[in-house]
């Protein structure tokens, strides 16, 4: 439907498609609202978004003009008649700042690097990154598309739960010829490869900046990184929903910690424990004993009731803990801050260990193609039962009764004027005038392209969850989300590895520290490394602050009762405050319905007239069940062969007992 042609009235009128709004424009048009759901932007999910490398560098060019002029206003009094009054909406997103982009890397264009493929120096030199002159810009994709477009293959599958056994074994097959060029033998490529090894055994293959645009459409970078608690309520409400079917998730493989200048990998599972090198024998049974309190806590508050009011980590300290159990609960278990009170510590451990063997023997999922994937299967499903979509298409400003003081009407950027009961926004289409008394937090964020893994391992297919304490008193901790190209977010001998934390400054000031440590930079022009130095190299790297309005209350905003207003991204690791965002709205818009109930298979909906054809009937009986015997059989086969190598499937099982530290 053309833009400038739009129906004039709908129940519900949403602006911005980050993962709340998609959410509640998902339940509304499930239970038939008429809803209408525009985003200024050509791409759907907003901050939540995903990009390949190319519309990344777009998506920074565009932010780093954006911001530069003074925000304009137009005249719309002519759309709006007596006893009415308009309330103008922003019209530029000034949610990022503090933006940097660095690329340590060669830039020499590709034939040169084949040129000197024989030569045993490595060329590279240090400059900033190209912005996106003659790149590809964002690629906007419709809701009904939800899967990114790799090696022009699609894939769309409807999920159930699988064994975690298959999990530790999964690897994506379309990239095994890949990885063969990469790791010789199967064996991880660490530095131990590149001195005293045979002169058939291949080095690291050395990737150019100029290989990374050509191959940009291998990455998909989230612009906020995020994990799935598998019991959380993401999860459940893909699961309820029937909206898992549209994604692909896999597990996340491994948690790790920096400790003592190390990267170390934590024990979760009772497996984990006992097997751990880093804990003796008499660690090992104090943190299983401690974790099983943690399970059912709530049956035994004589243990925590003189720490209510003092931090998590007195208490640990209090139940004698040595210094590594502590520092593992506290910041890879609980992860929270020392000061942090000792009950939600508690209820974060819980949260951890609750959510573990149920799809794997971590308590994570990421979602294959990144977390832009999520906003898209939900704007899917708005779709499917009848939400319109517009993207580059905004909403001008708001038609307020003034008897009332509620909106009855938006006008959009054609100037068409649509009535509607409700109008959600976007925090970011809010205007600083309509902000009094709301106070912004930032997060620092960081997107790092790699050469290797932080911790090796004999597999080079590792998802993994990186936890690093804070490294000088009143700095924030930071984590780190390695990914892997299984995972369909970055190219085959590359690593994406996302940073995070609560901004105290700018980004790059705030997470720098942490990547010197972790990472180094590749051998300059004229120079080969001595194989001394373990660490992975950094190729490329952004840097940026993103605005969190997720403190914001709903009386800081000079808004009218029926403008409800949705955050953007925080900075924690799972996604439930926009999800008790979205179900809260939802109960004001429609509070007799149900929040997004199970949405029927398409293979069985029957529509109007689709009853039986008479004496053609029979017929056309026998021709599907044949079909459906020769389905059946052709799935039979398929499911044999890609056992080894299917991601997570997600839905619903029973539920187990309540002790997943015993499930391996």
């Amino acid at each position: 439907m053309a833009a400038d042609n739009l129906p004039t009235e709908f129940d519900v009128v949403i602006l911005g498609t980050g993962l709340s709004e998609s959410v509640i424009a998902a339940a509304c048009a499930r239970v038939g609202q008429r809803v209408l759901h525009v985003d200024r932007r050509s791409y759907y999910a907003a901050n939540w978004a995903s990009f390949t490398f190319n519309g990344l560098l777009s998506w920074i060019d565009d932010n780093k003009q954006g911001g530069q002029s003074p925000e304009e206003v137009l005249d719309w009094s002519g759309k709006v008649e007596s006893g009415e009054d308009i309330l103008p909406l922003s019209t530029m997103d000034t949610s990022i700042s503090n933006l940097e982009v660095f690329c340590y890397t060669s830039e020499e264009p590709e034939e040169d690097e084949e040129e000197k493929k024989e030569d045993a120096t490595p060329i590279s030199t240090l400059s900033p990154a190209p912005q996106s002159e003659g790149e590809e810009g964002n690629q906007a994709t419709s809701p009904t598309d939800n899967r990114r477009n790799h090696e022009g293959e699609t894939t769309l599958d409807i999920l159930s739960e699988s064994p975690p056994e298959q999990q530790d074994q999964e690897e994506c097959a379309p990239l095994a010829e890949d990885q063969q060029i990469l790791s010789s033998d199967g064996e991880p490529q660490g530095e131990e490869q590149l001195s005293g090894s045979a002169p058939t055994q291949a080095k690291k293959k050395k990737i150019s900046y100029t290989k990374i645009v050509k191959e940009g459409r291998r990455f998909n970078i989230d612009l906020v990184s995020k994990l799935m608690y598998s019991r959380g309520l993401l999860v459940d409400l893909l699961i309820k929903s029937n909206v898992s079917r549209y994604a692909e998730f896999k597990n996340v493989s491994r948690i790790l910690t920096y400790r003592q200048g190390k990267v170390e990998q934590v024990p979760c599972s009772r497996a984990d424990v006992f097997g751990s090198k880093e804990l003796t024998v008499v660690e090992k049974r104090m943190l299983m004993k401690f974790l099983t309190f943690c399970l059912d806590y709530e049956q035994h508050p004589e243990e925590y009731q003189d720490f209510t009011e003092r931090s998590f980590w007195e208490f640990l300290q209090n139940n004698m803990l040595t210094e590594n159990l502590q520092h593992f609960v506290l910041h890879s278990i609980a992860m929270v801050p020392r000061e942090t009170h000792t009950e939600e510590g508690l209820r974060s451990t819980q949260h951890f260990l609750r959510s573990l063997g149920r799809y794997g023997n971590t308590p994570f999922l990421f979602p294959i193609y990144g977390l832009g994937e999520i906003p898209q299967c939900f704007c899917r499903m708005c779709a499917v039962f009848g939400g319109i979509y517009c993207l580059r298409h905004s909403v001008q400003c708001l038609v307020l009764d003034k008897e009332s003081g509620r909106c009855k009407a938006v006008i959009d950027t054609c100037g068409q004027r649509i009535s509607c009961s409700h109008f959600v926004v976007e925090d970011g289409y809010i205007r600083e005038e309509q902000r009094k008394g709301v106070e912004h937090k930032h997060i620092s964020r960081a997107v790092l392209i790699t050469d290797g893994l932080l911790l090796q391992s004999e597999s080079e297919q590792q998802i993994s969850l990186v936890t690093v304490p804070p490294l000088e008193p009143g700095a924030p901790a930071v984590r780190l989300v390695e990914l892997c190209s299984s995972t369909m977010t970055c190219m085959p001998g590359t690593y994406l590895v996302h940073l995070t934390c609560p901004s105290s400054g700018s980004a790059r000031e705030d997470l720098q520290p942490v990547v010197s440590r972790l990472f180094t930079k590749p051998a300059s022009a004229g120079e080969e490394g001595d194989g001394s130095d373990e660490r992975p190299a950094v190729l490329w790297a952004v840097y940026f602050n993103m605005r969190d309005s997720t403190a914001a209350d709903r009386s800081g905003y000079d808004l009218p009762g029926n403008v409800h207003v949705c955050s953007g991204p925080d900075a924690a690791l799972g996604s439930d405050h926009s999800i008790r965002l979205a179900q809260e709205v939802f109960r004001q818009l429609a509070p007799h319905e149900e929040f997004c109930p199970p949405a029927p298979n398409p293979e069985d909906i029957v529509y109007d007239g689709d009853g039986g054809q008479g004496e053609g009937a029979g017929f056309s009986e026998a021709a599907q069940a044949e079909e459906g015997a020769a389905e059946e059989a052709e799935e039979s086969k398929e499911k044999e062969a890609s056992q080894e190598s299917s991601p997570v499937e997600v839905g619903e099982m029973p539920d187990p007992p309540p002790a997943p530290l015993a499930e391996e």
